[in-house]
């Protein structure tokens, strides 16, 4: 993942609010936070890593600790957009809801629930799928990316179809505001435009339109790297994970790429992959990247990574050890997902209801 050169690990919290992909203002809260509705999620393909916490998670717990209403999706239905089967895949949503527990989502104040427990969700998608066309779909370069390094023999047609069930899954609730990162951006253009197509298509009778057009929350941290210099990702074995040990926590970052440079600075866009780890010392310390690269100076990329090491099982020490103790009642879990998947049927029906009726469909 990327992020300015500028950026300082003090502001990296801070949400960039988007109309689109080009117009970005950054603020602290969000205004009149009980007018906003979010939607973000997760595919449970795999344990949630530091890439999560710093570009969505951190965020969306601020933005329910505000007031803004959360809805927080587990994917399960999109596991299997890039490969053959949908390993482990209960236990997989169990260890991501108690990834979002851990990090401070109260299932109080935000409805978790699972793709596949929402059917009305899911019917959205034949009406969207008509609102976009296959060359819109195949162009998109986040698809593009996911299908490169997609673990299928073939790509399946739900791979092209990825954009539009997310859209649905943003849409359903009628979110207006939804916290990605900077590679899912594409994703969510796609979504603004099924919207926008759709009210233009089908308003209500008087005019009014349907669903919002959403749009983007960013952190200043949006893309962290992984421990080879590529994208940080569950699937490429480069990510350390949130509920990972010390012992674990500090193998993998000895094992990250560096350069031969001995003397530390921060160059996101000359040496990325030290830039990445000075950044990450930085988000956990709360400080700036430049400075935490003047007080490694000449040591080198082994004092680098002893300061990363230290500074991320510091940061996440409380955490990893709440996630301990939700770890011992499964029973909790599951009941999480129980009661948001009620709450979060009540609105899709209602939803898809609506969606009906404007089209003439009943």
């Amino acid at each position: 993942m990327t992020t300015s050169a500028t950026a300082t690990a003090s502001t990296a919290s801070t949400a960039a609010l988007t109309a689109g992909t080009s117009d970005r203002t950054a603020q602290d809260r969000i205004d009149d936070p009980s007018s906003h509705r979010v939607l973000t999620g997760d595919r449970p393909t795999g344990p949630l890593h530091l890439g999560h916490y710093f570009g969505t998670l951190q965020n969306r717990v601020r933005l329910q600790d505000q007031g803004v209403e959360m809805f927080v999706l587990v994917a399960d239905y999109q596991v299997i957009t890039d490969r053959d089967i949908a390993d482990r895949l209960a236990e997989h949503t169990e260890n991501l809801v108690l990834d979002y527990l851990a990090a401070g989502l109260d299932p109080e104040r935000a409805t978790i629930f699972a793709h596949s427990a929402v059917p009305a969700l899911n019917q959205l998608l034949l009406p969207f799928l008509s609102l976009v066309s296959v060359a819109e779909l195949s162009r998109n370069p986040t698809v593009k990316d996911e299908i490169a390094h997609s673990s299928q023999a073939a790509v399946n047609g739900l791979m092209f179809t990825y954009p539009v069930h997310q859209a649905a899954d943003i849409l359903f609730c009628k979110a207006d505001l939804v916290p990605v990162g900077q590679d899912q951006l594409p994703h969510l253009e796609v979504a603004r435009t099924i919207a926008r197509r759709f009210n233009e298509r089908y308003p209500h009778a008087d005019g009014s339109a349907v669903f919002p057009r959403p749009r983007a929350l960013l952190s200043d941290a949006p893309m962290l790297l992984g421990t080879d210099g590529g994208k940080m990702s569950k699937s490429r074995g480069n990510a350390v994970a949130l509920g990972a040990d010390e012992d674990a926590t500090a193998r993998t970052i000895r094992g990250a790429k560096t350069d031969a440079d001995r003397r530390i600075s921060y160059d996101p866009v000359g040496r990325p992959e030290v830039s990445g780890l000075v950044l990450l010392a930085a988000l956990c310390q709360d400080r700036d990247p430049e400075a935490i690269a003047e007080e490694v100076g000449d040591g080198g990329a082994a004092a680098l990574k002893r300061t990363v090491i230290d500074s991320v099982n510091e940061y996440f020490r409380p955490l990893r050890a709440r996630r301990a103790e939700l770890a011992a009642d499964r029973g909790h879990l599951r009941q999480v997902l129980r009661e948001g998947a009620e709450r979060a049927n009540t609105i899709a029906d209602a939803t898809l209801a609506e969606v009906r009726e404007v089209m003439g469909a009943i």
